[in-house]
């Protein structure tokens, strides 16, 4: 019987990925951004959930970077993305999620308009002791009109209330709120899957609104004589 400890089969490469590959080809491709503060878990919560050998662009911290990113938060950090970390998840048979975990220092901020075009929406990963971190991104994703959540992942800080951190973060009532824990498959999955409803919902609405705005009748003032 194999155990924990059992050497790989023979030829087997111990380094290889026991998860499933995705299908070939899917119907929808849908565009999703994470997005926080520096060191907030972006790349962790990437990793955790795709389906394929994520690929990242982190690089060694180096002393050079200590006077532009504020690491004191995050003493354990030895690297950091550099441009962006990608992963893909099925949803179902025709629809797959690609994966964008964005740079969280500013100086790497000018990237993120880019990465949020064409997106379905964004998850916005929040450290709770350090909410200020989370600002920019919601401010960013507001003006760009993309839906996002709010994923408060677990760092094991204070038990905030979730209104004292919708309260802090200023959120609209329809912003989803998630507890996450990023390391967890499955509750970054749960992340994404509220994303797609919030998105789904959202756009909804909106044909509702259009679509109701179509059948109101002009002011009197204006309605041909």
């Amino acid at each position: 019987m194999d155990s924990a400890t059992s050497d790989p089969a023979e030829g087997a490469d111990p380094e290889a990925d026991p998860r499933p590959p995705l299908r070939a080809s899917a119907d929808n491709g849908l565009k999703i951004v994470v997005v926080g503060g520096f060191g907030a878990g972006k790349t962790t919560l990437v990793r955790s959930v795709s389906e394929i050998r994520p690929l990242s662009t982190e690089e060694t911290m180096t002393r050079a970077g200590e006077s532009v990113d504020d690491v004191s938060a995050v003493r354990d950090k030895n690297a950091t993305t550099v441009a962006f970390d990608f992963g893909r998840i099925t949803l179902d048979a025709h629809n797959v999620l690609y994966l964008f975990g964005a740079p969280g220092q500013e100086r790497f901020w000018f990237l993120w308009d880019r990465l949020f075009s064409g997106a379905l929406g964004a998850v916005v990963l929040v450290d709770t002791r350090r909410l200020d971190d989370s600002w920019y991104a919601i401010d960013r994703l507001e003006r760009h009109g993309t839906p996002f959540v709010v994923a408060r992942n677990d760092f094991g800080g204070p038990d905030f209330a979730p209104q004292a951190i919708r309260d802090a973060l200023d959120l609209d009532p329809d912003v989803p709120l998630i507890h996450c824990d990023a390391r967890a498959r499955s509750s970054s999955k749960r992340v994404l899957i509220a994303l797609v409803e919030h998105a789904k919902n959202r756009y909804r609405r909106s044909q509702l609104s259009h679509s109701y705005d179509a059948q109101v009748p002009a002011p009197y003032e204006e309605l041909p004589r």
